[in-house]
């Protein structure tokens, strides 16, 4: 198997770094070699950060080139306008449809773009989920990255019972429940 590349992008404090460790164990248990890194930004609230995961029989670097991507998974609409020149040209963009201002759109300096999913389904193929109502209607916002990460499993080569086995190793343990459950919504969607 060639190596492939996910690409997991948000703002700071949207649970990038959770997402990756438990794509990283799912693919280590699957019994690939991994790489993991966070590349840009600062994980404090407001900051874009990015985060790589490589897997494959061996993998070389951590860093995926534009244009390499296989799967790019986006928190935020204006994260996934921003990094979508990192996937494929049969890459799959998985976009948490939610909207969060940057600091130049806060200030004023900038607008926030219209219609990014509508321009970026003109070149990828997309597939967005609101997750933040999805997780409103568990009765827990925090877990709405299970809920992205669950409709980027339904597009993935691992079967849901991995992906169960480690979410419940990878969760702090009093989540488990609610997280698996977002992770349901987002993957029957």
């Amino acid at each position: 198997m060639s190596t492939k590349n996910i690409m997991i992008v948000g703002v700071g404090g949207q649970g990038t770094l959770l997402t990756s460790r438990i794509l990283g164990g799912l693919m280590a248990d699957a019994g690939y070699d991994v790489k993991i890194s966070e590349v840009h930004g600062m994980a404090q609230r407001g900051g874009s950060v990015v985060t790589f995961v490589r897997y494959g029989e061996k993998v070389a670097e951590p860093i995926v080139e534009e244009g390499q991507a296989d799967v790019l998974i986006a928190f935020e609409r204006l994260e996934a306008m921003r990094y979508a020149h990192f996937l494929k040209k049969d890459g799959v963009l998985i976009v948490n449809d939610e909207r969060i201002d940057p600091m130049p759109v806060v200030t004023g300096a900038a607008e926030y773009p219209e219609g990014i999913l509508d321009t970026l389904k003109k070149e990828h193929t997309v597939y967005s989920i609101a997750a933040m109502d999805e997780a409103k209607k568990l009765g827990n916002q925090r877990v709405f990255n299970l809920v992205v990460l669950g409709m980027a499993a339904s597009h993935m080569d691992f079967t849901k019972e991995q992906w169960v086995k480690i979410i419940e190793k990878t969760v702090p343990p009093k989540t488990v429940d609610i997280n698996l459950k977002a992770f349901e919504a987002g993957y029957a969607a």
